[in-house]
């Protein structure tokens, strides 16, 4: 069981970790043990269209502690790192200690290194991004980036090729230039207690299937099919992990079995690239071993 020696009761903290890895729950024993609010760092778990399929934090967790940013955002409502620094700022604002928690590798870069400020995209390139992406032409949006920029961003992560190359072509300058412009960070590491869960494969794997089967059990399919008459896929909020999966069943093109087996599988390889971030750009952060939480 892990202590809270290590944890300055003084200091803001930072919990980053991979799905089902049990940071919520280490950032409620803080919130419980030590004082403060807890802050959602998972860009999905903004989305108030998703509860159950995004692990989000439930009444009782609510009823101990104070939550923010979490369900803020409305599923249509464009919502951005940008958006997510501003709304944090606000909360410093304040005199509160904030326990920020989630798995959005990205929000936790923006906060403790800085973020850009990059002038909006124009709607007529979002929309000529979103129809390269739709019909396949990733590779060609890669070409066009500039070297530095394809070796600072996840290349098999579609949104995130979409959004260097948009900035390109919008501002003339690469998004590797302007992260190399990076004003200072909001929350250096210096003024906070950054711990990330190392979370293995082999003892993460189990809990995700679990854990999918609990939100089976606890409205999941429900859920899925609130979102169906609307559903959009190229929605951020539809990237809610299961949710293409589970919306196959929904509407009848896929059974449950397959769609659960599918869904578990793209959970599993959504946690591999948080580990692999984690590992990559937090090697500064305190380690703390998942198994013993």
């Amino acid at each position: 069981m892990i202590t809270l020696d290590n944890v300055d009761a003084d200091k803001h903290v930072l919990i980053a970790g991979p799905t089902a890895s049990g940071k919520s729950g280490l950032a409620l024993r803080i919130a419980q043990t030590q004082g403060g609010i807890i802050v959602n760092a998972d860009a999905l778990q903004v989305f108030d269209n998703w509860r159950v399929l995004t692990a989000r934090p439930d009444a009782v967790d609510e009823g101990v502690a104070v939550h923010k940013l979490y369900g803020h955002v409305g599923k249509h409502t464009p919502y951005s790192v940008g958006h997510w620094l501003r709304d944090v700022a606000e909360l410093l604002k304040g005199h509160d200690r904030l326990i920020i928690v989630g798995g959005t590798g990205l929000y936790f870069r923006a906060l403790s290194e800085g973020l850009s400020d990059i002038p909006p995209i124009p709607t007529a390139i979002r929309e000529q991004a979103d129809l390269m992406r739709r019909n396949g032409q990733l590779d060609q949006m890669i070409a066009d980036l500039t070297q530095d920029t394809t070796k600072t961003i996840d290349l098999q992560n579609p949104m995130r090729v979409q959004r260097a190359w948009e900035v390109q072509k919008t501002t003339g300058q690469s998004l590797a230039a302007w992260h190399a412009a990076t004003p200072a960070p909001l929350l250096g590491l210096e003024k906070v207690t950054p711990l990330v869960i190392d979370a293995p494969k082999d003892w993460l794997s189990p809990r995700i299937a679990q854990r999918f089967d609990l939100m089976i059990d606890q409205g999941a399919l429900e859920e899925v099919a609130q979102n169906a008459p609307d559903w959009d896929a190229d929605l951020p909020s539809s990237k809610a992990i299961g949710a293409p999966e589970l919306m196959a069943y929904v509407q009848g093109s896929m059974d449950l079995q397959s769609a659960k087996d599918a869904a578990i599988i793209a959970t599993r390889q959504y946690a591999k690239r948080q580990r692999t971030w984690f590992k990559a750009r937090m090697r500064d952060w305190i380690s703390v071993e998942g198994r013993m939480l």
